[in-house]
């Protein structure tokens, strides 16, 4: 928006077209209505032309303000160009007309108090005054409001410029929340938001971000100030990965033995959350088990699982062991009331006892149980899907909806995992994988963790790289969930979104500042795909460029 940071024309309020610069029109309480039409090429020749005719050399008023004839008006406002934002808005019906820009003094109004969060926050941030319920209408006015719409996706907006004021009306606070993040992006930098109307949507309800605070201690501000990124760029799930084999990394009043010395507290915790809340913003929380427990075990020996051998596997739990159970379900309860968003990760991957060719042989306490449990053909793949449907039922009870692992649900079981749970699909490497249609066409819906696109594992082990934003931008779709390759559309209304995670399995690899550096094209190449999954109209260079003006 090269024009944006010249000095404005003033505009005849009834004909709402430019006039010369010798009087500046104003309306309500003084507040100038000389707003220029937004757009990257669509505007500035025509303000050339006014700036010229006004008589001054940069398109000001002279200090004759409201003295004097009034001009001739030069030429309608040029039709406003769509907005260019991360994600791109996905409808924009243009017009003529200045647009809107902030101006001190302005006010952001409400129609309902509930929208008292979201007015006070986009009031703050684009310097107005939050004026809460307000019935009558002046210049400039920000307006917030939530409207019915039965049927509506939930997380819409519709945003109209439209004589010097904006409204903007959604279904749900969530639908106008987004809308304001269009708007801050608009205006960002002295940008104009531009004449017309924006109705928008997300093509998925699952736009998350998951990082992994067990193997790498990530300090609550570095938390948080990925938070405020996130609510910008419209994600609305944070996952929190805190227990692992390296560290457990969240204060605990049940088992405080288990907790790392470098870790969260409940009240950084708090604050997160809220932080969160007020983007609209799920936080995630993931206790990973069977498998994954290293830290638990580590002031646990006696729960550590061991082969007929007695060699320990790693992280893992003996699960017929009552205790284990015990000690995550204490766990799972007390974390309930931390984390009150509706959104759990059971975990479920990777448990040591399934990636050996022969699970009963190497395992045969874990058979025994399975026998006793099942009879005679019970196996320890039985035993573990029955454990992770346990933790489902515990978590459940907390009135959350549960994800698990893909190679949680396992090909090999005659239990069944628990109708609810949702597949967090990651990898195709385990023992017995099974493609993403196995699942959908089983009836489960998928979030999308695709190892391939979406994982970003410091230090690069097991042949993981560096995922880019540009072969996010151009490759992926949340309909690709394993490798490259699409699943069929019958299937896409089971996908739910997908998530972008950082894995710290190296975890001295990056400071937390190159973590930031580096997922921050990936993560905006990301919503862009779960905002609108087809083809983006911006080149890759373009949509670059647009993220370093956005800032």
């Amino acid at each position: 928006m090269s024009q944006h940071r010249r000095r404005r024309p003033a505009r005849n309020v009834k004909t709402g077209i430019v006039v010369g610069a010798a009087v500046a029109v104003t309306v309500g309480a003084g507040v100038g209505l000389g707003l220029w039409a937004s757009g990257d090429n669509g505007g500035g020749s025509a303000q050339e032309q006014a700036s010229a005719s006004s008589g001054t050399s940069d398109g000001t008023a002279s200090a004759g303000r409201g003295t004097g004839p009034t001009p001739s008006p030069t030429r309608s406002y040029p039709l406003s160009q769509a907005p260019r934002t991360i994600p791109a808005v996905r409808s924009h019906t243009a017009a003529h007309g200045p647009g809107w820009r902030p101006a001190r003094g302005e006010r952001v109004v409400v129609a309902d108090a509930k929208l008292a969060d979201e007015g006070r926050l986009i009031a703050s941030e684009l310097g107005l005054t939050y004026a809460g319920e307000q019935k009558d209408v002046r210049a400039g006015d920000l307006r917030l409001a939530v409207n019915g719409g039965a049927g509506a996706n939930p997380e819409s907006y519709t945003m109209t410029v439209r004589g010097g004021t904006v409204s903007i009306s959604g279904p749900t606070d969530a639908g106008v929340f987004y809308g304001t993040r269009t708007l801050k992006q608009e205006v960002h930098g002295g940008g104009t938001a531009p004449e017309g109307v924006v109705k928008d949507q997300p093509a998925k309800a699952v736009r998350g971000f998951m990082l992994d605070i067990a193997r790498k201690n990530f300090t609550a501000k570095w938390i948080e100030d990925r938070v405020r990124e996130l609510g910008d760029l419209k994600f609305n799930e944070l996952g929190l990965h805190f227990s692992d084999d390296q560290g457990f990394r969240v204060e605990s009043d049940t088992h405080p033995e288990i907790v790392s010395q470098q870790h969260l507290t409940k009240v950084e915790v708090k604050r997160i959350v809220a932080l969160a809340q007020s983007r609209h913003i799920t936080v995630v929380p993931e206790i990973d088990s069977p498998g994954h427990l290293g830290a638990v075990i580590a002031a646990h020996p006696d729960l550590q699982l061991r082969n007929a051998g007695g060699v320990a596997a790693r992280g893992a739990v003996d699960i017929s062991k009552p205790a284990a159970a015990k000690i995550v379900d204490d766990l799972l309860n007390e974390y309930a009331g931390l984390f009150p968003g509706g959104q759990w990760n059971l975990g479920g991957d990777e448990y040591q006892a399934l990636m050996v060719s022969n699970p009963q042989a190497s395992y045969p306490q874990l058979a025994a149980a399975a026998r006793q449990k099942y009879g005679s053909g019970g196996t320890v793949s039985d035993l573990t899907t029955a454990w992770l449907n346990d933790r489902a039922a515990t978590v459940r009870a907390h009135g959350r909806t549960m994800r698990a692992w893909n190679d949680g649900f396992l090909a090999a079981s005659s239990v069944q995992p628990a109708k609810d749970l949702r597949v967090g699909y990651w990898t195709g490497k385990e023992y017995g994988a099974r493609q993403p249609v196995a699942y959908l066409s089983a009836g489960r819906k998928i979030v999308n963790y695709n190892d391939e696109f979406l994982y970003y594992v410091l230090g690069q082990p097991n042949n993981f790289v560096y995922p880019t934003g540009q072969r996010i931008y151009e490759q992926w779709t949340p309909r690709v969930v394993r490798g490259t390759v699409s699943v069929p559309a019958r299937y896409d209304a089971q996908i739910l979104g997908g998530t972008f995670a950082v894995w710290c399995d190296l975890s001295g690899s990056q400071t937390q500042a190159q973590v930031a550096a580096g997922i921050r094209m990936p993560l905006r190449a990301t919503v862009q795909k779960l905002w609108d999954p087809g083809r983006p109209a911006l080149s890759w260079a373009q949509f670059t460029a647009l993220a370093g003006r956005l800032g």
